[in-house]
């Protein structure tokens, strides 16, 4: 959370990362207002906004599903079932006649 408390009351899963970059930016800056020493700080600054944002870890599991879903097309499944087979799975009582699982059964009335 921005407050830097979780939602627990704790720190927040980010803060380690805020104060390594913080502690960057104390130990590199000057006196001068120089921003020189900031770019020191990159990679701080990088783990920082990954923590924050996941935007890496997305991308890299997007592209790990892509690869995935791009090898099983390479090489489908030679004992996958068929359409036909799955509808025969005896899950349904339909004796054969796929009208008969559209119709409600007659109720009993008194």
């Amino acid at each position: 959370m921005a407050s830097g408390y979780g939602l627990t009351g704790g720190v927040s899963r980010c803060f380690p990362f805020w104060q390594e970059l913080l502690a960057c930016y104390i130990v590199n800056s000057n006196a001068d207002g120089d921003d020189s020493g900031k770019l020191k700080c990159v990679p701080a600054l990088e783990d920082y906004y990954e923590c924050l944002h996941h935007r890496k870890e997305a991308a890299r599991t997007m592209e790990l599903q892509r690869a995935y879903r791009k090898a099983e097309a390479a090489h489908p499944r030679d004992d996958a079932p068929k359409v036909g087979s799955i509808r025969k799975l005896g899950l349904l009582d339909t004796n054969g006649d796929p009208e008969s699982v559209l119709k409600l059964p007659k109720s009993k009335s008194t």
